[in-house]
């Protein structure tokens, strides 16, 4: 993808039927604990991903980790992790997001996180991936009854559902699409696209903030 081409895609307004933001603002407790960088960050970032996703796995992997260092650890960004699982092309997808989910009501979602996607290939093909699933929750050092608990009841279910619709009223069709400030972003684009995006964002939100 282009330079040019991806900061068009992504200055294209997204537009909601309602009139409103389709996606939960920054400041949403529910947000929190999938949610990296502060709260009151000039630009926010929604990543709508599939955790059973190859494209999205090569952005968690590659380019995150670069992201993460120049933009959220210095207070410029906040990256908000939305469950946008395609289950009709991956069947394991909704369960790796509901094991995810209620990671995170142990306050360990980013951990369960990376290992979901460093370990895709072993647990992508299962037939019935729970088992591998929770045995990373142990390597993430979740409570094992606890969440085993929480996955046989899928008790988030249905946060990965609103996650779902959420993404799709902001105008995601496939994974990852990236939701920054009104626009889209789609695709696991190379590191120097999201510089251009995230700096130019940044500008704006930050000359605005100053008048």
């Amino acid at each position: 993808m282009r330079l040019a081409a991806a900061t068009c895609v992504l200055m294209t307004a997204v537009s909601a039927a309602n009139g409103q933001a389709p996606l939960p603002p920054p400041s949403s407790d529910p947000l929190a604990a999938r949610a990296k960088g502060r709260s009151d960050a000039p630009v926010t970032v929604y990543e709508m991903s599939d955790f059973q996703c190859p494209y999205c796995r090569a952005f968690a992997l590659t380019t995150m980790p670069l992201l993460e260092k120049e933009y959220v650890q210095t207070g410029k960004v906040r990256f908000v992790y939305i469950n946008l699982p395609l289950t009709t092309r991956h069947a394991n997808a909704a369960a790796a997001a509901e094991l995810a989910m209620c990671a995170a009501r142990q306050g360990k979602f980013w951990p369960l996180h990376d290992l979901l996607f460093q370990r895709q290939d072993a647990w992508a093909s299962r037939k019935d991936p729970t088992p591998y699933l929770l045995a990373l929750g142990d390597s993430a050092g979740l409570d094992h009854a606890r969440l085993a608990r929480c996955v046989s009841a899928k008790a988030t279910a249905a946060e990965v559902r609103e996650d779902a619709t959420r993404a799709g009223a902001a105008g995601a069709v496939s994974t990852p699409t990236f939701y920054i400030e009104g626009g889209l972003l789609e695709g696991a684009a190379p590191v120097e696209v999201f510089r251009t995006v995230l700096d130019s964002v940044y500008r704006s939100k930050t000359a605005n903030r100053a008048r």
